[in-house]
């Protein structure tokens, strides 16, 4: 294994005069066996999102990832059924879930650090989604299965209670104005969510580079009954080493920005107090 996790090239045996792709009919998904634009759809209620879908240029390798490995390790959030991760992951390992992973390179970091660990990352960028399957591909990384559509829908409907060891939130999108602060994901009633798909003892590791939105997370998650701060002080935690220091969050320490991580642990159930 490299001990570069940059975004792979093109696949081997790609050429600059490889055949262009064939134009899509109108209304023709771009990959039919890849990640639904709505996977969903109507069958939930339409609510306010803490997510917008981005939409940018899906490099061919992404593309080439996104059309050979969907089917085998992507996951697309309908929403129709209880999700059996021992099956998902081929394996009884520990899961992580990742909440909005950007393009991968600290998920897949994540995982070449700690192979015993399973993570299933949710976004919905699919140039994203293609470049952490090309990184998870091109590095062996077994343990990593991608997930399209909603986090929500994946909490409340398709993942079982006390299933999952650990949550991570990076890096949100802190919804700046205070008109979108509604947006936002970290509130009681995610926490509430959260904690009952959390094992007792589980963490929930949130980092943010913006300071009132750190505030916020540890105002509202120090007053959750179901949660309680790995820190004795009861404030934000230094950075621990299995997280990386991603690119962006380094261009945004070199303009001054202060990073907050928060680790809280979700506490043992009534009846086991």
């Amino acid at each position: 294994m490299s001990d570069s996790l940059n975004t792979p090239d093109a696949p081997a045996g790609s050429t600059p005069a490889e055949p262009a792709r064939r134009a899509r009919v109108k209304g023709e998904p771009r990959f039919p066996d890849g990640p639904k634009p709505d996977p969903a759809g109507s069958h939930f209620e339409r609510r306010i999102r803490s997510f917008q879908p981005r939409r940018s240029r899906v490099t061919t390798a992404q593309a080439d990832a996104l059309e050979r490995l969907w089917p085998k390790w992507g996951l697309d959030i309908d929403g129709q059924r209880i999700v059996d991760l021992a099956e998902l992951f081929g394996n009884d390992n520990p899961v992580v879930l990742e909440i909005g992973f950007g393009m991968g390179e600290a998920t897949a970091q994540m995982a070449a650090a700690d192979p015993a660990t399973n993570i299933l990352a949710v976004d919905v960028h699919t140039p994203g989604q293609g470049n952490l399957l090309a990184l998870a591909d091109h590095h062996g990384l077994s343990t990593v299965r991608v997930a399209n559509g909603d986090a929500i829908i994946l909490l409340r409907e398709m993942l079982a209670p006390d299933s999952l060891d650990g949550l991570r939130v990076y890096f949100p999108d802190p919804w700046p104005k205070k008109r979108h602060h509604k947006r936002r994901l970290i509130q009681p009633e995610f926490l509430t969510l959260a904690a009952a798909r959390l094992k007792p003892g589980a963490i929930l590791h949130c980092a943010t580079d913006w300071e009132p939105y750190a505030e916020q997370m540890l105002e509202v998650l120090s007053a959750h009954p179901d949660f309680e701060n790995s820190q004795s002080d009861g404030g934000f935690a230094p950075r621990p080493d299995f997280r990386p220091l991603t690119r962006f969050e380094g261009q945004g320490l070199d303009k001054g920005h202060v990073v907050n991580d928060l680790l809280f642990r979700r506490v043992p159930h009534d009846d086991q107090r």
